[in-house]
């Protein structure tokens, strides 16, 4: 069960010449690694879920990215590419000295995670894709199934403001709200470690990368997809999902059907944070993989 653990160590680590804050608890012989939604967010709200792992004898490891939480915010554009953030992925693991790791990715930190994978595939252990998906423009067709539930009425009103740039509109901001509300998170109240990552949202690299919203994709990634890709993957994958999220079930079976090794749990009362939302059966799942695969 989640719960707020101070951290061990708290590491500034230079890259790209910004300085990025790791955070590390625990001091088990094999590491999970952890990379976080967003872009743009910090690392609070899955730190926070998963740095009880401590309890299971790893080593947990978190950070910002650059642009989030206590990293250092440029604001050239041109430091929000995928590319760039996998070579930031692989700085914080070296300069731990975190040899092969459990790497954790959720939502937009799944993407990266798999295209580290795909990159440094000797450098895992194994791979953990929570809420995720390998194929941008198929995530585009289930987020158009999503909202067309909306009703046609309101899926029109969000397409003219979308067209006319509007997207701060009370009405949009109102569609987009029951969206993530149904598709994100469908607790009434939000946990405070999501509050406060999204309470520190940096826009710039979302917006870049993703676009103006969880439902509306703009950015460079809008025709990312590595599905070809994943057989070159070797290391078994844990893939999780809920039934009701916005990176949805099917997004996760394409994945699993493209894996070597990948097994997938979709948890029937969650969105896109079933460590929230359902911990009583995300964390024996969880737990249970990384025991089978750990050697011990």
């Amino acid at each position: 069960m989640w719960r707020e653990i101070p951290a061990d160590e708290r590491h500034e680590i230079k890259v790209d010449g910004h300085k990025v804050v790791a955070y590390s608890f625990g001091k088990g012989p094999q590491t999970v690694l952890l990379l976080n939604g967003g872009p743009g967010l910090p690392c609070d709200y899955l730190r926070e879920a998963h740095s009880c792992l401590i309890d299971q004898g790893y080593r947990v490891v978190a950070f910002d990215q650059l642009g989030t939480g206590a990293s250092d915010r440029p604001t050239d554009k041109a430091l929000w590419n995928i590319t760039r953030y996998v070579a930031e992925v692989e700085t914080v693991r070296t300069a731990l000295n975190l040899g092969k790791v459990h790497l954790l990715g959720h939502s937009w930190g799944g993407w990266l995670a798999i295209e580290y994978a795909v990159t440094h595939p000797q450098n895992l252990q194994t791979l953990i894709l929570e809420d995720t998906n390998a194929d941008m423009p198929h995530l585009i067709s289930e987020l158009m199934r999503l909202r067309d539930a909306l009703g046609s009425e309101t899926v029109a009103m969000m397409q003219r403001h979308e067209a006319q740039g509007t997207l701060d509109h009370p009405e949009y901001q109102a569609a987009v709200t029951i969206l993530n509300y149904r598709h994100v998170c469908r607790l009434s109240e939000w946990p405070a470690p999501v509050k406060r990552s999204l309470d520190d949202w940096n826009m710039g690299p979302y917006g870049t990368m993703q676009g103006p919203n969880e439902f509306l994709y703009t950015g460079n990634l809008k025709d990312w997809n590595r599905v070809p890709d994943l057989h070159k993957i070797p290391c078994p994958v844990l893939i999780t999902t809920g039934q009701h999220d916005e990176l949805t079930p099917a997004c996760s079976l394409r994945m699993k059907l493209h894996l070597n090794d990948a097994e997938l749990h979709v948890f029937p009362n969650s969105s896109h944070m079933p460590f929230y939302e359902e911990p009583h059966a995300y964390y024996p799942v969880l737990n249970s993989f990384l025991k089978r695969h750990s050697g011990r």
